[in-house]
């Protein structure tokens, strides 16, 4: 029996997983362009992170609003690498913690602990309808970033509500994609020679748009973003795809994670029966419906 993607050409940006993610695809008959784009990296002074650690160890804080599990992580290993792990568990498990995903909640389960609330979207708009029904007033709220986006949408929210915030951002990105292979991918797309591009962060997004920028590619980019099918893991991600120009043709339901993704992605070409994308026939199985 045919494989869901077989002849299908899909991009992969990702980094950290990239073996992984690429894998499942290719277990489904897909051949992967892999086109790593960013890569997360210690903080080059993580003194203030260190500080921050220590003010939720000495219990100064009520809430912690957790964005990434990436982010829970690197700071457990800040504060192993200063000894001072065991407290700051300790103080985890005494406050309350707020999730935007799943993947914060992974993060908490590995060492032993629950959401005290999950967002009702994975985003922040998410979180801060979560806490819209809370009383805030006086409470000290850590916030734990991610790089590129300060959030003042949720900082705001919360100094209105009458709490008192305190970010930390925990760790950074650094480009790890040659700029000639990012180059090469977007030439790809806009010639149709693509049929998806699959993407699992918003960094990913800002790391294509430098480079058509710097390289003076937006034009080839626009094009490409038009001609290739867009995957998204999830909302976050999607609402980067629509703010370049981009349109999500495939997103999983309410389960933002790789496999799932895998699955969207297989469901909806099975769906379509082809790989037609911008007039690109691969020889795909089926009726050959449209997109």
């Amino acid at each position: 029996m045919a494989q869901d993607l077989e002849g299908c050409r899909i991009v992969v940006p990702e980094s950290r997983e990239l073996d992984v993610f690429a894998a499942m695809l290719e277990a489904q008959g897909a051949t992967t362009l892999r086109c790593p784009m960013v890569a997360i990296l210690d903080l080059a002074d993580d003194a203030a992170a260190l500080a921050w650690l220590r003010r939720l160890a000495a219990g100064g804080f009520d809430d912690l609003v957790l964005l990434t599990g990436e982010g829970l992580r690197r700071l457990l290993a800040v504060a192993r690498r200063a000894a001072i792990d065991a407290p700051v568990i300790a103080a985890l498990g005494r406050l309350r913690t707020i999730v935007r995903g799943p993947k914060p909640v992974r993060a908490l389960r590995e060492i032993g602990l629950a959401p005290g609330l999950i967002a009702q979207a994975p985003t922040t708009e998410g979180v801060i309808a979560t806490l819209e029904g809370e009383a805030l007033t006086g409470r000290r709220v850590g916030v734990q970033l991610y790089p590129g986006n300060p959030n003042a949408l949720l900082l705001d929210f919360l100094r209105g509500a009458g709490a008192v915030a305190d970010p930390v951002l925990p760790y950074r990105y650094a480009s790890d994609a040659e700029t000639g292979k990012v180059r090469e991918i977007i030439a790809a797309m806009a010639a149709g020679s693509v049929d998806l591009i699959a993407f699992t962060s918003s960094p990913q997004l800002r790391r294509l748009a430098d480079v058509a920028r710097e390289s003076q590619l937006e034009d080839a980019l626009k094009q490409g973003l038009a001609r290739t099918r867009i995957a998204a893991v999830g909302p976050v991600v999607a609402d980067a795809i629509t703010a370049m120009g981009g349109k999500v043709a495939i997103m999983p339901d309410g389960n933002y994670h790789m496999k799932p993704l895998v699955n969207a992605i297989c469901a909806a070409l099975r769906d379509t029966g082809g790989r037609d994308t911008g007039g690109r026939d691969t020889g795909g199985r089926g009726s050959g419906g449209s997109r």
